[in-house]
Order: structure tokens, then C-alpha cells, then sequence
């Protein structure tokens, strides 16, 4: 099973326990090498993703196994790169088996972009789950994603043409999860324009419409897909009220509310078979034949509407507690946790950002780490790794082991620096400010390692890295308390 679950990829494999270990994917960026980067023994068949500051990944302890956000079958080996906007690249290296479950969501929306190459084919995920391209595993999208109909047609016809077969017999949605309307991102675009006017800068979201989405259902007006597939005279009633406060709160928003009720119906046929009660439908899978499940997620712990950098997230808690509230798993079916982190920090748009670098090494990281957003297209602000926001995602999500991804990046430096602590006012601090004003304010202190200026791309082991690299991972290792 793979699930969207907002930011965190839960694993859940035939009641092993396995010890905490490091798991160091390398970058595949092009003049890299794509070969599965080292394994350490018994290590969890999970190497996935680059975040910022780190990605949550959660094991389920007893019927499950994958990387963060994909998973393609028992026996898949995974490589790749995320970003804090969820975008990444997966290089699949052996068969899948059978009996595995994709749960494509528990959170979030078409906000990320995820950009898979399976077999030299690359296909590019929003809504669907990245496990669909797998034809033995089925794919779910859980109650906490926000789903956008026309989006989700269209991304599925674009990978069609790609070579994508038969995912409609593959993919399952929850009754419970919430739509997106095209005024939601008509609503979107309005009020990135409102911020810039008002107070000079805006957020910089994606303009798919999951802010106000998500407002609408907080404010208990949203529509699901449950509602979609009942009464549609009665579905139809709430959409034109919907519609219609939209419009009073933003008079110049033009909504053709009858053509969008004749594509929603259209699409709602469409839907139909694949529409399950979620909450059942993962029960079932927790509990009966053992398979490996995976939950995939949207963006990073510092992207969490709770947690995250504050007013600068998304929308929806993209922390462990994500896969609860999005999928309705129990809390007691997540056993390990696995951080992913960059061995450097990004961050796409606007926001505080500590280690930031707006010089030639902040350049040099963009370009050797092809730092630019997937679904955005914008480039990636790059940073040194900064181990207070480490630190932190560690609190709030209790990680038991890290994937290091991208280490290769730093191949070239003579000298690496790492942020180890923040003052504010002249005085260490212990705790990561939840203040946009004062993190603005803090002091990073770093560490300076030196390089090992040597290529990196063709270890497999941890006996092939340079001494300097092992050096770099122990030192990350022992400041987060977390190996």
C-alpha cells in the first residue's frame, strides 16, 4: 500500500524489529552515478528522499516495507531525492514482489511533485501515488489528501502516454478525503495578490488551491468524495453555497458554477469504482494478510502547519502525527521512525533560513545538487547543514535512524561547515524559535570539517567512503543523537 500521508512515509514489515542504522543514499543528478548506493546489514530497504530540514518516515512494525513516500513490492531497493516540496527522483533497482500496499497520501495535495525513472522512463506524480507504476501493488489515496478531479485525470493521461497502464485497477480513495474546486485555486491566486499588496510580500504557494481547501474544511463547508458520489442534487446545493461565499469574500472571482457541476458529475462516474471507506479499508490491511505498506507523504517537518516555519507551510501537519490523522492508522501501529535529510539544507521560496548562503558555496550547491522545485520549477535556496533544525525535527517526530542523502554534493569542498547552534541576543539557545522575527535574528555557530575531495558516487559500502566523508556522518550522527 502507498499513501499520500503528508510529509511522512510509514513502513510496516512482518513484525521485525531492526536496529537503528544509517542509511546514506547518494545523489542520482545527472554525471552521477544511479546505482544503488550503500546498504548496511540488515538496513531497511529504505533510501529515499532529501528534505529540509528532515523528512519523517515511520515503521509500521508488522506487515510492511519501503522507502519514504514509495514503495513498488517486497523486494524493491530505492534511491532517491526530495525536497521540502516534496518533490523527488526514484531509481528502482530490482523486481517488486507482491503483496505490497501504496497508501498515496494521508496528507497534502498536488502541491508536490514527485519525478520517478523506473527503467530509464520518467513519470511525473502529484496526486497519484508513486507505487502505481508498480501493476502488483494497490495504491491509495487517504482521507487527509485534498484532491483536485481534473488534476488528477490529467496527471494520469500524462503518464499514460508515458507508459503508464491500467492505474484506475490499482488505485483506491478514500470516501472521507476532501475536494479541491478550480475556484479554490482561483481563491489561491487571489490571495498570494492580496499578501503582496498588503503587506509587501506573500507566501509563495503553488496556486493548487490547498490553503483554501483546507479552510473549507475547517470551517466544516468543504465538500468530500463521499458527498460527490451520494445525492448529487444535494451535493450541487452546497457547491453553489460554497461558490457563492467564495465570491462574496472575493468579489471579482468569476466561478462557472454549472459547467463545474457537469465535469464533477462526469468525474464522479469515474471515481466511482475506485472509491472505498478508507478507514475500513486500511483496517483490513493492518490486520489481514500480512503485506508491506507504505505511506507516502507530501513535504518536510518544517513545513508543518504546527511545527514548520510559520506563516511560510503548507497547509496540513506533513510530522509523524500526519499519518494518524490522514490515513487512520493508530498510533501503536508505528513502530520505527527514519529521518531523511540532505547532507546540506534547502528551502524553496520565502522564509527564514538560518545557513543560508548567498555566495559562490550557495550557488555551487544549487547547481551541482540540480536544486530546482518540481513542481514549481523554481530554484532551490541552498544552505550548510543546520543541525538545530535537525535537532528539532528529531523532537517532534522521535527518529530512531537517518537516511544522509546527497552527501556527493559536497565531493568538491575543501572544508564543509555545519551549523551546530543558534544565539539570539548574545545567548545560546536550546529551542528552535517559533517566530519568523527572531529565527531572522539568530547567530549560527559552526563547526568547520574538513573535505575529502574525492568522488563518493561509486561507494557502496561504508568501507568505501573517503575517511574525512565517515568523519562528516559520525559528526551529524552524535549532535542529533540519532544514528
Amino acid at each position: 500500500v502507498v499513501g499520500r500521508s503528508c510529509g511522512v512515509a510509514t513502513q510496516r514489515q512482518g513484525g521485525e524489529q531492526r536496529p537503528p542504522e544509517l542509511a546514506l543514499p547518494l545523489s542520482p543528478a545527472p554525471g552521477h552515478s544511479t546505482a544503488l548506493p550503500w546498504l548496511p546489514p540488515r538496513s531497511p530497504q529504505l533510501l529515499s528522499g532529501h528534505s529540509t530540514p528532515a523528512q519523517p518516515t515511520c515503521h509500521l512494525p508488522s506487515a510492511c516495507g519501503g522507502p519514504t513516500r514509495v514503495t513498488l513490492g517486497e523486494e524493491r531497493a530505492w534511491r532517491s531525492h526530495r525536497s521540502n516540496a516534496g518533490g523527488h527522483t526514484c531509481l528502482p533497482r530490482r523486481t517488486a514482489g507482491a503483496g505490497s500496499l501504496t497508501p498515496g497520501g494521508e496528507r497534502g495535495g498536488n502541491n508536490a511533485g514527485h519525478t520517478v525513472v523506473v527503467d530509464g522512463k520518467e513519470y511525473d506524480f502529484h496526486l497519484l501515488p508513486s507505487g502505481i507504476i508498480n501493476t502488483k501493488a494497490v495504491s491509495f489515496i487517504g482521507n487527509g489528501v485534498v484532491i483536485h478531479l481534473p488534476g488528477l485525470f490529467e496527471e494520469a493521461e500524462k503518464n499514460e502516454k508515458k507508459g503508464l497502464k491500467d492505474w484506475e485497477k490499482r488505485l483506491i480513495i478514500s470516501d472521507r478525503a476532501h475536494l479541491v474546486f478550480d475556484f479554490h485555486q482561483a481563491v489561491d491566486g487571489l490571495q498570494e495578490v492580496q499578501r503582496q499588496a498588503q503587506e509587501g510580500k506573500n507566501i509563495g504557494t503553488t496556486k493548487k488551491g490547498i490553503g483554501p481547501t483546507y479552510s473549507s474544511k475547517a470551517a466544516r463547508t468543504g465538500l468530500r468524495i463521499c458527498d460527490l458520489l451520494s445525492d448529487f442534487d444535494e451535493f450541487s446545493s452546497r457547491f453553489k453555497n460554497l461558490a457563492h461565499q467564495h465570491q462574496s469574500m472575493f468579489p471579482t472571482l468569476e466561478i462557472d458554477i454549472e459547467g463545474q457541476l457537469k465535469r464533477l458529475k462526469g468525474f464522479a462516474e469515474r471515481i466511482r469504482p475506485m472509491v472505498r471507506d478508507g478507514v475500513y479499508f486500511m483496517y483490513e490491511a493492518l490486520h489481514g494478510p500480512p503485506k508491506k505498506i507504505l505511506v507516502e507523504g507530501a513535504n518536510a517537518a518544517l513545513l508543518d502547519i504546527d511545527f514548520g516555519t510559520y506563516p511560510f507551510v503548507t497547509s496540513s501537519n506533513c510530522t509523524v502525527g500526519g499519518v494518524c490523522t490522514g490515513l487512520g492508522i493508530p498510533p501503536q501501529n508505528i513502530g520505527d521512525v527514519y529521518g531523511v535529510v540532505k547532507a546540506y539544507t534547502t528551502r524553496v521560496g520565502i522564509g527564514a533560513f538560518p545557513t543560508e548562503q548567498i555566495n559562490e558555496i550557495g550557488d555551487l550547491l544549487q547547481t551541482r545538487g540540480h536544486e530546482w522545485g518540481v513542481t514549481t520549477g523554481r530554484k532551490r535556496r541552498c544552505g550548510w547543514l543546520d543541525l538545530m533544525i535537525l535537532r528539532y525535527a528529531h523532537m517532534v517526530n522521535g527518529f530512531t535512524a537517518l537516511a544522509l542523502t546527497k552527501l556527493d554534493i559536497l565531493d568538491v569542498l575543501g572544508e564543509i561547515k555545519v551549523g551546530i547552534s543558534y544565539k539570539l541576543n548574545g545567548k545560546r539557545i536550546p529551542y528552535f524559535p517559533a517566530n519568523q522575527e527572531m529565527l531572522q535574528k539568530v547567530e549560527v555557530e559552526y563547526e568547520t570539517l574538513p573535505g575529502w575531495k574525492a568522488d563518493t558516487t561509486g561507494a557502496r559500502r561504508w568501507e568505501d567512503l573517503p575517511p574525512q566523508a565517515q568523519n562528516y556522518i559520525r559528526f551529524v550522527e552524535n549532535h542529533v543523537g540519532v544514528a
